[in-house]
């Protein structure tokens, strides 16, 4: 029988739930699945191979699944004797559980290791450094080895947060963590020492929660530009009324308005906004087809910032911590922008707040960088993806989010066309589908993605078995 090589770039959360969900389509006579992840175990990546016990879910256990067809199957698996004893302040006065991102990871390597010692799945210990197309795609790794594919599934890791231009003078100062998400990365820190983190989103609050652990004493100043943090998950309710997908709107001024109206008539029926940012997630895909390019332009620019406010939610330990500390004084938040930075025996900073023309100093000893993923450069910062790119075979999506994808997720090339061998799974296609940065949502791009590529498989099979 005729057999196609497949092969996924990243074997991180987004490319092992491609691959998990692929041997549940083809049996392993008819595709060779080998997943490229220089980790010791798939699943990980960068979120999931976290040590830190204070970096957690940010969603209750009864939300994270492999499988969307059982939403409580990582529930499951949590409360049986296969998992590790958790904590007790994993539990939230709520009863929900808010395990660590560790302990999530530990779930999914242990959906994937029967099927890779049952041979369903092959797991090659590697970076891909090079791509060439003649026939099949020709993979380069890290390890010296090659490997010859007929389809590629991209599920690379995020890319490192980009040094704003303001802060360009700390490049390769020790002052400067730029990678907070690294092993020991936060090591070095003196427990008295003045810390500015630039970003206020999840990372930001995962690392106050971690120098707390630590017993940090230090002032911790996080700073954004309009200086809104993320924000805790709200009480159980019922459902709002308000059904985004009934003649989606076309504009993000006409998006706003209706959410404003939306959370106005919840409240009079004491629901929080908690409800309608729900909807808005479930509805997302939908919501985001409906806008033109130019609209998710002005949605990206003037309202990126409150969407992530709300959308990306807390866990109500991380959120206490930082209660904690900001009562003690010893964390602030403040909506500012960086205008000069001077090196010296600390670091010196002007500032300038948020609606203001005057300018404030700030001295502190260390800048720890989260603003998030820099995937508008993902193209030149992976090498797999720069010889795709080269070859004609990808392009950078406009909104520069990522790779500009079909709405199949077949990546586009530099000619608008695809062939039904290039996939692309996780964040990377969030440009053309919307929401794709939380668990759910990137399980179910997994499983659509799975499925596009088990029908290109069969499709190939039954080419090669004809000739």
């Amino acid at each position: 029988m005729a057999k196609t090589t497949l092969a996924i770039i990243g074997g991180g959360l987004s490319g092992t739930a491609v691959a998990y969900h692929l041997a549940d389509l083809l049996p392993p006579d008819q595709v060779d699945v080998v997943v490229m992840e220089p980790r010791p175990e798939l699943g990980r990546g960068l979120a999931y191979s976290a040590t830190d016990p204070e970096h957690r879910l940010n969603v209750p256990s009864t939300k994270m699944s492999l499988r969307t067809d059982q939403m409580d199957h990582f529930n499951r698996w949590l409360t049986s004797g296969a998992a590790p004893g958790l904590t007790e302040d994993c539990v939230s006065p709520s009863g929900d559980i808010f395990a660590s991102r560790q302990v999530f990871g530990e779930y999914v390597v242990a959906q994937i290791d029967p099927l890779l010692a049952a041979g369903r799945l092959r797991h090659v210990r590697a970076w891909v450094v090079g791509v060439d197309r003649r026939d099949s795609y020709h993979l380069a790794l890290s390890n010296g080895g090659t490997l010859k594919a007929d389809i590629l599934v991209l599920a690379t890791t995020h890319p490192k947060a980009a040094l704003p231009k303001e802060l360009q003078a700390l490049e390769g100062d020790p002052g400067l963590i730029d990678d907070p998400l690294a092993p020991a990365a936060l090591d070095a820190i003196d427990q008295k020492e003045r810390v500015l983190i630039v970003g206020n989103g999840l990372t930001s609050a995962d690392i106050v929660a971690s120098l707390k652990r630590r017993g940090h004493l230090g002032k911790i100043t996080a700073l954004s530009r309009h200086g809104w943090q993320s924000l805790p998950h709200g009480p159980s309710q019922a459902e709002t009324a308000e059904d985004f997908a009934i003649a989606p709107e076309r504009t993000a001024v006409g998006l706003l308005r209706r959410v404003r109206q939306a959370v106005a008539r919840d409240g009079q029926k004491r629901l929080t906004w908690h409800a309608v940012f729900d909807r808005l997630r479930a509805q997302g895909p939908i919501i985001w087809a409906a806008l033109p390019e130019a609209e998710r332009r002005r949605f990206l620019r003037h309202l990126r910032a409150l969407w992530d406010m709300h959308r990306f939610r807390i866990a109500p330990q991380t959120h206490a911590a930082a209660k904690a500390l900001q009562a003690e004084g010893r964390f602030s938040s403040i909506a500012a922008r960086i205008v000069r930075v001077s090196i010296g025996a600390s670091i010196d900073l002007t500032l300038r707040p948020r609606g203001s023309r005057a300018t404030v100093g700030l001295t502190v000893d260390r800048v720890i960088l989260a603003t998030g993923p820099a995937h508008g450069s993902v193209i030149e910062t992976v090498p797999a993806l720069g010889d795709l790119a080269d070859l004609g075979l990808i392009r950078a999506d406009p909104l520069k989010l990522g790779l500009h994808v079909s709405k199949d997720g077949h990546a586009l090339s530099q000619s608008g066309l695809t062939d039904g061998s290039l996939l692309v799974a996780g964040p990377l296609a969030r440009g053309t589908v919307g929401e794709l940065m939380g668990v759910p949502e990137v399980i179910l791009w997994a499983e659509h993605i799975a499925r596009e590529a088990a029908n290109q498989v069969r499709l190939l099979n039954a080419k090669l078995a004809a000739e």
